[in-house]
Formats: C-alpha cells, structure tokens, sequence
C-alpha cells in the first residue's frame, strides 16, 4: 500500500493512521507543484492529497481511505473491535472531523471563494475562526473523561490532532479547551505521529 501525502495536509492523518497498524507500507511525499504534475494526476485528476495506490486499486478521499486502512490492517482495531457499535462511533467521530471541522476551515484558507471584496477577507476568516471554536466544543467536551474521541483509539484521532495543528497556525482560539490541549499534548508524544511528522518534515 502507498499513500501519497503533502506535509501538513488531511493526508498526514492517514500516514498516522498508517504508522499506528504496525503494517508495511510506502508514503510518497508531495508539494503544490508534483500535486499537479501529470503523472500524479493520473493517480488522482482532482491534484489533491491523499490518494492511496494498493496493487491496481486506486482510492482517494480522506474518509474512505481511513476505513480501507482499518480494514486491510484490522489487528489494528482503528474502526474498533469488530462490533458495529465501535465501529459506527469511530466513523461518527471520523465524520464530524471530515464533514463539520477539515471544512470550516476552508474560508480562512480561502475567503476569496466566500467573498468576492479582498477588502472582506479578514471578516471572512475571522467569522470562519469564531465557528470553528463552537465546532470544537464538542470535541473538547467529548475528550473530558475519555483519551480517544471514540473511546477507543481510531482513525478519527489523528484527523482531529491534524486539524488541531491547523487551528494553532490559524489563530483559531481555542484558549479554556482543556481536554483538547491535552489530547494535542498525548498525541505529539505518540511514537507513531512522531515518525509521521519526521517522514513528512514537519517534526
């Protein structure tokens, strides 16, 4: 299995994901420019991260890639032990990290895409960052008597540190999330994110 990851990017998080089943694999590290070199977009059309190359089977997209990790190294328990139940709370927990907070962040990335005045750009951002806070309240709230968001390690887990690092660099204010600071503190000292961001050159 290879994945194709831009340091930093959603794509980070499946290289964790990756480093914590304990299995083999290749990750081929991308930047702006090799993201839309053809023979990348011939693996991905779209120019985006991550994608994931396993024999002739091709996949992108950051959700469905987390499951085929958890289902082709399932010793790994990243969607859980088996149950539907562990299962379905790891892709709930997945899917708030995909659906609700990797888009919020969007306009601040890019607010020339919500308003057209480069004037506006600030107000856009920063109404972008005031919905974030709210956005991570559950997660906060959620972490305050677990580790893991679905009480269990999963492949949620590094989509939220990786969004965390993101907030950090954005100015999002995140100032009284205790139990968030501590989750961003567990998984920096986690052996496994370490040797992604190492690999990736953003340790």
């Amino acid at each position: 299995m290879k994945l194709y990851s831009k340091p930093g990017a959603c794509s980070t998080a499946d290289h964790i994901a990756l480093q914590w089943t304990g299995g083999a694999f290749e990750v081929e590290i991308l930047d702006k420019d090799t993201m839309k070199a053809p023979a990348y977009l011939a693996i991905n059309p779209a120019g985006a991260v991550p994608a994931v190359v396993d024999g002739q089977f091709v996949l992108t997209q950051n959700s469905a890639i987390m499951g085929y990790i958890a289902d082709s190294f399932p010793q790994a328990q990243l969607a859980g032990d088996g149950s539907a139940q562990q299962r379905a709370e790891a892709a709930r927990w997945l899917a708030y990290c995909n659906s609700d907070i990797h888009p919020a962040f969007v306009p601040i990335f890019s607010p020339g895409a919500f308003h057209p005045d480069p004037a506006q750009a600030d107000v856009v951002r920063q109404t972008a960052r005031e919905r974030l806070r709210k956005l991570y309240a559950a997660a906060d709230q959620r972490l305050a008597d677990r580790e893991w968001l679905a009480g269990f390690r999963s492949y949620a887990d590094p989509y939220l540190y990786i969004t965390l690092r993101w907030a950090a660099a954005t100015k999002v204010d995140l100032s009284g999330y205790e139990h968030l600071a501590a989750f961003k503190q567990r998984m920096e000292a986690d052996a496994g994110v370490q040797a992604a961001l190492k690999a990736e050159g953003i340790a």
